[in-house]
């Protein structure tokens, strides 16, 4: 019986910053139309390893491979050809202000695989649509939209390209409980949709749990726990448990600063 490829694989993923260690051995795979969310406190590595998968920072150590190929050492157009699968829900939506809403979702249509402008606007309106927001929004300058508009306008641009992957940066913060849900069903349309692979982080558990097929923790730079998400709360491990719950005592401890 032949072995699925994973879509994602990592393995032994180091990635220090002078002397503090952020990434120490991490392995993880992500199958082909898995929705994976890695979940860890602030600080614990979880947004350098995306940026290792997407070419912007460097490991030191370890493997990266999307479809089985390795992308660690890839440069120029190498690089660019992998990155043409992926799409991004950034942490705070990153809007370009100079730019009306459409031009925004058409940006990787327009820039990166040079779709006409006219033929742009069309499908950039079309994936408004598809988040729930009218025509007139295309229109609409990113001042001009509130915080869960903005992250509704980001993912219209994720999905714009039609990305074999979608990485999500903590894609309900600073959204209010329900915007926060609202977002969280999206992402699931979505993903279904276009059948691709997810990979997410956050610490926001309602989400974690509305968005994975499999959640993973990431704790002092290496994968601690990962499971269906129906078994993350008979992990049996005491730093998800402590974390899921959100408990301040337990394995985890958190720096406090004395004033």
């Amino acid at each position: 019986m032949t072995e699925t490829v994973p879509k994602i694989r990592m393995r032994g993923l180091c990635k220090a910053f002078g002397d503090k260690v952020v990434l120490d051995g991490l392995d993880l795979d992500v199958g082909q139309s898995e929705s994976v969310v890695v979940i860890g406190g602030s600080g614990t590595g979880k947004s350098v390893m995306l940026k290792c998968i997407l070419g912007l920072l460097h490991p030191e150590a370890g493997s990266i491979q999307v479809d089985g190929e390795e992308v660690v050492g890839l440069h120029g157009q190498d690089l660019e050809r992998v990155r043409r699968k992926f799409g991004m829900l950034f942490q705070n939506a990153a809007l370009f202000d100079s730019m009306p809403v459409w031009e925004n979702v058409a940006f990787g249509l327009v820039q990166g695989q040079a779709v006409p402008r006219n033929e742009a606007k069309e499908i950039a309106l079309a994936k408004l649509a598809a988040v729930g927001l009218g025509m007139n929004v295309g229109e609409l300058w990113p001042a001009e939209l509130s915080g869960g508009m903005r992250k509704r306008v980001g993912l219209a641009r994720a999905i714009a390209t039609t990305p074999e992957i979608i990485f999500f940066d903590e894609p309900t913060t600073g959204l209010d409980p329900i915007m926060g849900d609202v977002i969280n069903d999206l992402i699931v349309k979505c993903v279904r949709e276009l059948g691709a692979t997810a990979l997410s982080i956050t610490h926001d558990m309602a989400s974690a749990r509305k968005i994975a097929d499999r959640i993973a923790m990431l704790y002092e730079g290496k994968i601690i726990w990962a499971g269906p998400t129906a078994e993350v709360d008979r992990s049996g491990n005491p730093y998800v448990e402590q974390f899921i719950h959100g408990n301040a005592e337990g394995p985890i401890e958190m720096e406090v600063r004395a004033l």
